[in-house]
């Protein structure tokens, strides 16, 4: 039986946590298909981020590497990546829905000439053996149940936080079969000179367990030291609104929505964010949602499953203590 793969993204050695999660759910896809799960790495040194793979459920680790496929490229990725679809024809092939994995597997989709389902919620399989996926559409207002066609390979891109992460198991050992990839400098379109971080230690938005965002009412930047202090205590990260970022008070890189970041957080306390459309959408599939806004009319509080209707300088340093309390 054709194998169910799934594309595993690493930053710094250490693997997406989305990567888990797909494959945590994929086992029992695998078991449903009878064909062999398989994880991918690509990139430069990769295979001592085989075994971890395994643990979670990988049988056979890819681990493709050539001289000029160091930190990701599209260009570089998306040769390295297709030439091996082209090889071993697996029937489905899973992406993490991360700023890389969007864009990786478009241009994998886009070059091989199949479909692609983005940011889905669930995957599954249909009754005759197709990739089954869920996905939000129109700002998360309805949801999608999406059967693919028979062409192969079956290709969807998951959104981290929403599939339930499996206990590792440390016995699984993986196949590890290494391929040497034909890609060279002129495949990966671009030349990367230097590599800045910003966020220091920062987890990233998509990845975070707690998120404690700010709008428009927080006022300034710094107005936000009272939410870097609350996310601290709850061992959160801090989040922003667009009219947070546009009025500069926060980085891009901090941005939540459609035209920031899609994320789906244990717990997201939205603090003097009103709610518009596109924010709800990039927050809306949250586990659970604390808003506290003034405004009692706020579209927001019709998405929280908590609300606070009062002053936030007020509130959140309250709770800000109140949670150091229990520590």
């Amino acid at each position: 039986m054709a194998a169910i793969w799934v594309y595993a993204e690493h930053k710094d050695g250490k693997i997406k946590k989305v990567a888990f999660e797909i494959l945590s759910e994929a086992k029992a896809l695998a078991g449903k298909s009878g064909g062999p799960l398989c994880a991918v790495l690509i990139g430069s040194g990769v295979e001592g981020m085989a075994a971890a793979l395994g643990s979670y459920g990988a049988q056979k680790v890819y681990c493709v590497e050539a001289a000029d496929l160091g930190a990701y490229t599209t260009g570089g990725y998306t040769k390295a990546l297709c030439d091996l679809v082209q090889q071993e024809k697996p029937a489905i092939v899973l992406f993490g829905a991360s700023i890389n994995g969007k864009d990786l597997s478009a241009r994998v989709a886009g070059r091989l000439g199949v479909g692609l389902a983005t940011d889905c919620t669930g995957i599954g399989l249909d009754d005759k053996g197709r990739l089954q996926v869920r996905r939000p559409m129109y700002a998360g207002k309805v949801y999608a149940d999406v059967v693919f066609s028979d062409a192969a390979p079956q290709m969807a891109s998951v959104r981290p936080n929403v599939l339930t992460l499996a206990a590792p198991d440390e016995s699984r050992k993986p196949e590890v079969v290494k391929v040497a990839a034909a890609v060279k400098s002129d495949d990966t379109m671009v030349a990367l000179k230097e590599v800045v971080k910003t966020g220091g230690e920062k987890v990233d938005l998509t990845e975070a367990n707690i998120i404690v965002s700010g709008g428009r009412g927080m006022k300034g930047p710094e107005g936000f030291q009272i939410l870097e202090e609350l996310a601290g205590v709850l061992g959160g990260v801090v989040g922003a609104s667009r009219a947070a970022v546009d009025a500069g008070w926060r980085p891009q890189s901090d941005q939540v929505g459609q035209s920031g970041k899609v994320v789906t957080p244990n717990l997201y306390v939205a603090c003097g964010i009103s709610g518009s459309i596109q924010h709800l959408a990039g927050m809306g599939t949250s586990k659970m949602i604390v808003a506290v806004n003034k405004d009692p009319e706020a579209p927001i509080f019709k998405k929280a499953d908590y609300g606070v209707v009062d002053d936030l300088f007020k509130i959140v340093p309250a709770f800000t203590q109140e949670v150091k309390k229990l520590q």
